[in-house]
């Protein structure tokens, strides 16, 4: 019996300048938690950047919200699923939406020319034209486009060492780069640009856009896509994937990780074993018997 996609889910990000994100906060937080959205939303004076969840049909109310509290009509992305696949919500104000650490950098100044998602396997065939996988390591290993250059950064903040290392390697290409809803593009394509780079492009809309547009007809993506929620991957046509998550390093587990040795519900996997303290399994334990605790009493754990 399949479940009944009753709860949608809506993604946007935007470089503007925002002058008083604090104020947006609070007018964020009395809209949606009136109407008991869920998810993250990030602003800083660059923008916003957010992914949130409604019951079916609220979607519309948020984004009439949205334009008048910014002033501007923004893309956003929207698709159903079977239920929150967030547990609260969260806004947040930081120094950038998402975080780069180069000063200087602004999409809203230069960023990249966008390929739309139908257009984007005519593009990428150029064999002068180089795919750049923008991800993270634990997101490109479980799905990404045929022949692409993975960075294999462990966050976004390692890219322009990355590009430093291969710039000889990607200067004389055209540039296209990729990731899940194109708000890393618009900050990598700028670096880029800042750095005397001019033939970049990006793909419009990201990943998700792409599969939800193309459906993969012609099998250039291959896997699945990790997003930042409970649904931890989704397949090419956005359903949730085959895989859970380690809640010790939040790589993307399959089944066979699940039954090696090197694997402990919450504490450890194959992925993680080594890399984290004795005194880190610990506190990973502790939080598991605490899950396992407010569930036989009825209560929802946050960190479940």
């Amino acid at each position: 019996m399949h479940k009944i996609n009753s709860f949608e889910i809506i993604s946007f990000y935007e470089f503007i300048n925002l002058k008083n994100p604090e104020q947006l906060k609070f007018n964020f937080f009395k809209f949606l938690r009136k109407r008991n959205f869920r998810g993250t939303i990030i602003l800083a004076k660059e923008g916003l950047n957010g992914t949130i969840s409604c019951t079916k049909g609220k979607a519309k109310d948020f984004l009439g919200f949205l334009e008048e509290i910014i002033k501007k009509k923004i893309q956003v992305k929207i698709h159903t699923y079977s239920s929150h696949p967030f547990l609260r919500l969260k806004i947040k104000i930081k120094k950038e939406i998402i975080r780069m650490g180069e000063k200087g950098i602004s999409p809203v100044k230069n960023t990249g020319f966008y390929i739309n998602p139908d257009e984007w396997d005519r593009f990428t065939s150029d064999p002068n034209v180089i795919k750049i996988d923008t991800r993270n390591n634990y997101e490109s290993e479980i799905g990404t486009f045929k022949n692409s250059l993975l960075t294999n950064t462990k966050n976004f903040t390692q890219f322009p060492d990355w590009f430093k290392k291969n710039k000889k390697k990607i200067k004389e290409k055209k540039i296209a780069m990729f990731c899940t809803g194109g708000v890393r593009c618009e900050k990598a394509s700028s670096y880029l640009i800042k750095n005397g780079f001019k033939n970049v492009f990006q793909l419009n809309g990201g990943i998700i856009s792409y599969l939800e547009q193309t459906k993969n007809k012609n099998k250039k993506w291959v896997g699945e896509c990790f997003v930042f929620d409970e649904r931890v991957a989704v397949k090419d046509n956005l359903s949730k994937g085959q895989y859970d998550q380690c809640f010790a390093c939040r790589a993307a587990i399959s089944e066979k990780d699940k039954k090696s040795n090197s694997y402990k519900k919450g504490v450890f996997c194959p992925k993680c074993k080594n890399q984290t303290s004795l005194d880190k399994k610990k506190g990973f334990e502790e939080r598991n018997k605490q899950i396992f605790l407010a569930k036989k009493k009825g209560i929802t754990h946050l960190g479940s």
